[in-house]
């Protein structure tokens, strides 16, 4: 990695002087820890996706694995987890004592392959894990209809996806429970957080309940939890970024119009991100994929050269991972296979600005020029 100053970031947290007083208000309240601040970011959030509940936590894995608890996933359940994702979609399963059945996913929008699923689905199978990776919403229309037909419960996975919509929904809103991260690199922030939302307020109570020791009474605990809560700076600063969120997220669907119309040019060489007619993509990543996987390393170097951060999400698709070995899924998902040898993510965030965005399409196709070349050069000398 270049020791340079980086130009460009791959993510860059947006906070502004209303952030900043946000917070300090509350530290100077007295007031710091789980209180009223985190109640009305909890109402504000619920009435913004459209559910009636919800109940922030510490973070988006604790938020995943506190909703698997809640709806009663135990030992011995399977749940069917797309295979391209972040890790801690699978792992919260595992947290519960559950087996993740791996599923593949779509090569157009990286998400769940909803043709894949009936084959996964056994008597031990319990629930469906809808991710909407990168922002961009799986067919939860699709996965609605599946989930009733075979009496399965749906979790939206929309830790990439704020403000995202399918049909003019928002996600969140399409499944038995919903979870949300407001880790430091999402659409938006609270440093660290997470939040289950739904309609059903039995789930939303039991949540609460487990977020804070199992605690029905003071000092009385009824069930097996911890300390799970979010704390009320964070809540104060989610706050105003929620009122913000629409406002970026149009900027970084600007910025990737932006990138569309500079990179169209090098469909020769690349595939820009896809955004379905029903879907309102709100690129928390913008992920493009290499016609020619062999030339990611060679450009994401090159770009890394010019300042520009990049990054590869991700590079072993889930049932590669060391940790699931033990489930034995050597021959599982093609499309995830070749995701991981393929996708490049580019920077996309509301802080780049027009001379940012024309830096990085030029020197990326300047780089995808000089990684050509040196092909070019290496296979005439192997016929030499």
């Amino acid at each position: 990695m270049s020791s340079m100053k980086r130009k460009i970031r791959l993510f860059e947290p947006i906070i502004e002087d209303e952030d900043i007083e946000a917070v300090v208000k509350v530290l100077k309240s007295g007031w710091i820890a789980h209180g009223p601040e985190v109640e009305l970011f909890e109402k504000e959030f619920a009435e913004y996706i459209g559910v009636s509940y919800s109940a922030a936590v510490s973070n988006g894995t604790i938020a995943l694995t506190l909703a698997l608890k809640a709806l009663g996933i135990s030992p011995g359940d399977e749940v069917l987890v797309p295979d391209y994702t972040f890790i801690a979609t699978a792992t919260a399963v595992l947290m519960v004592g559950a087996i993740p059945r791996f599923v593949d996913v779509e090569y157009k929008t990286f998400n769940i392959d909803i043709e894949d699923i009936p084959k996964k689905i056994s008597d031990r199978v319990k629930a469906i894990i809808a991710v909407h990776l990168f922002g961009h919403p799986s067919d939860v229309r699709a996965l609605v209809d599946i989930a009733r037909d075979k009496r399965l419960l749906l979790i939206e996975d929309a830790a990439q996806a704020h403000g995202a919509e399918a049909w003019g929904q928002k996600v969140g809103s399409f499944g038995d429970v919903a979870v949300f991260s407001f880790y430091a690199t999402k659409n938006m922030t609270t440093g660290e957080g997470g939040i289950v939302a739904s309609n059903d307020s039995k789930i939303i109570e039991k949540i609460k309940l487990l977020r804070n020791h199992g605690q029905v009474a003071k000092y009385i605990h009824a069930e097996l939890g911890g300390n799970y809560r979010m704390t009320s700076i964070q809540a104060a600063l989610g706050r105003v970024q929620l009122k913000k969120l629409n406002k970026l997220n149009t900027i970084r669907r600007n910025n990737a119009q932006k990138l569309n119309d500079k990179l169209k040019y090098l469909k020769e060489y690349i595939e820009l991100p896809y955004e379905a007619p029903w879907a309102k993509h709100v690129y928390h990543i913008y992920a493009i994929k290499f016609k020619k996987p062999e030339h990611r390393s060679c450009i994401q170097k090159c770009l890394d050269s010019k300042g520009i951060e990049t990054a590869i999400h991700y590079p072993l698709p889930l049932h590669l991972q060391p940790i699931f070995q033990s489930l034995g899924y050597e021959e599982c998902c093609k499309n995830a296979l070749m995701l991981s040898k393929c996708e490049l993510s580019l920077p996309v965030h509301p802080a780049l600005n027009d001379q940012d965005l024309d830096y990085l399409s030029t020197m990326l196709t300047e780089c995808i020029s000089s990684c050509g070349k040196k092909e070019s050069e290496a296979s005439e000398a192997m016929i030499w």
